[in-house]
């Protein structure tokens, strides 16, 4: 893991908590992987660091020899590899890339970890932990002969300890109608530290802190790897995406990302001890970046631990049956919602409209210009004026409601949709964006309130279940309000869908 943070573009993806879905039941039984397997890679690359300078870092032969340790076993076991190579600082720098045949190339889960070491020791925690977990999960995919429903690709990475450079220049240098394939990258970087915490990249932003959650896709991601350390009756805590990984790279251009990691440099506290076992007061990693990384410097709980919740996220995201679309809206063309439907709206501008937005900026985007597909969404005053406030909401609620929607019997039923509530700091929680659902009785599914603060537009995406409704006509009623005194409230909503 590198030491220093990166700069990432986060603004733009800035977003808030959703309600998080769990893993899909018709995914297959995900595998318990061998520790003993994942530690005899961890000798190997010791053994390779070992005989090249006690290294295994960008630009010295040890970091070649650890990319053709991993690359031949992948070849042996029947996946498609490549050797990307690439410069920095005057020296070749290595990426494995191992695509697994089958799955849906149009929807690709990437799992990666960097496999370089820092010049100071071998990097057996930091990160051969990450990388000997995800080999031998791609081994065990062979293995069991998966046939996924999504695209596996597997990733080690050159030079992350120089500042991401591997990934930067696989991400950088793929075309963009390969990038939009690539549905979500997990990462796992330091899964074995000596003093272990159960950290996983907070998706959703819940914890609230540092640099946001990731792109939309990311909260799900953070729930299955949650889901699995909830079924061995493990805590997890959250971890911020602060740039640190090759994480990074990807959520800067919007893909989903999520990981597990066991702590590097920072301090287990007293409560992170009780939480978790270990030493209050030291490192998670005391080893971190110098020669006593090695292979004793490992946590065989943690490490196994991690290994199998790799390969619970690979088997559960990646085999899981694609849910049937009972209904769903792009508004891309108009399909019957009414703005006011119960003639009660109190707002004087900005009313709910279906059509092509315009970008406004006050301290930030306000209103976002780019929906979440295709040219037009529904959003709070679709034009733009010659200040940010010109067409924002103003004066009250704004509603509008879907046409009718018959929902078969039986379910489940969720109801998915990207939004985004931004405002200025004179908002409060007297404004808001919520969504019902209307039928034999209403129920909110969403909401989420203003505050004194900042917020910028981003794009999010939501889910609820909605099995309490199979078998009636239901409609889907969106509100808005700016209900503060002069606040600056701007939401729009795209991509409504009603899946079984």
């Amino acid at each position: 893991m590198m030491r220093n943070l990166w700069t990432i573009g986060m603004a733009a993806i800035l977003a808030i908590p959703l309600a998080l879905t769990t893993p899909a039941a018709s995914a297959a039984v995900p595998p318990d992987i061998s520790l003993a397997n994942v530690k005899a890679h961890l000798a190997q690359l010791q053994s390779i660091a070992t005989a090249n300078g006690g290294n295994r870092a960008h630009g010295r032969p040890g970091n070649l020899a650890s990319a053709n340790y991993v690359k031949g076993l992948l070849d042996g076991a029947g996946f498609t590899t490549t050797l990307q190579t690439f410069t920095y600082n005057s020296a070749t720098g290595y990426n494995v890339i191992a695509d697994w045949p089958g799955g849906d190339p149009n929807d690709i889960l990437m799992v990666g970890g960097h496999l370089d070491s820092v010049t100071a020791g071998p990097g057996i925690n930091d990160n051969g932990s990450g990388s000997a977990a995800i080999l031998e999960t791609a081994l065990e995919v062979s293995r069991q002969a998966l046939t996924p429903t999504k695209h596996l690709r597997f990733a080690w990475w050159g030079a992350e300890e120089l500042g991401l450079r591997g990934s930067q220049y696989y991400v950088t240098n793929l075309p963009a109608a390969e990038r939009s394939k690539i549905k979500g990258y997990l990462n796992f970087d330091m899964v074995g530290s000596p003093n272990a915490g159960y950290f996983v990249y907070d998706g959703d932003n819940s914890d609230g802190v540092g640099s946001g959650p990731g792109p939309a896709g990311s909260a799900q991601l953070e729930a299955t790897l949650q889901a699995y350390f909830t079924s061995i009756g493990v805590p997890t805590r959250g971890t911020d995406f602060d740039g640190r990984s090759d994480y990074g790279p990807f959520i800067n251009v919007g893909i989903p990302a999520g990981g597990t990691f066991t702590g590097a440099e920072g301090i287990k506290s007293s409560a992170q001890a009780t939480l978790w076992g270990g030493t209050a007061g030291q490192a998670f990693d005391s080893c971190y970046h110098r020669a006593c990384d090695t292979s004793a410097n490992i946590n065989d709980t943690a490490l196994n631990r991690n290994a199998d919740a790799i390969a619970y996220a690979v088997w559960t995201t990646a085999t899981a049956v694609p849910p049937t679309v009972v209904w769903q809206d792009t508004f891309e063309t108009a399909t019957g919602w009414t703005a006011n439907p119960a003639g009660t709206d109190t707002a004087t501008l900005g009313q709910w409209e279906r059509g092509v937005p315009q970008a406004t900026t006050s301290s930030g985007a306000k209103q976002l210009a780019t929906p979440v597909s295709g040219s037009n969404d529904l959003v709070t005053g679709r034009l733009a004026g010659t200040s940010a406030g010109d067409h924002d909401i103003d004066g009250g609620t704004t509603t509008i409601q879907s046409p009718a929607i018959t929902l078969p019997s039986g379910g489940p039923l969720k109801l998915g949709f990207s939004w985004y509530l931004a405002h200025g700091s004179n908002a409060s929680s007297a404004d808001y964006l919520r969504v019902k659902v209307v039928g034999s009785t209403t129920t909110q599914v969403f909401q989420q309130l203003g505050a004194a603060t900042n917020r910028n537009g981003a794009w999010a995406t939501a889910e609820a279940d909605v099995s309490a409704f199979a078998g009636q006509s239901v409609r889907i009623l969106v509100e808005a309000a700016d209900a503060s005194t002069a606040s600056l409230v701007e939401a729009a909503i795209d991509d409504v869908k009603i899946t079984k």
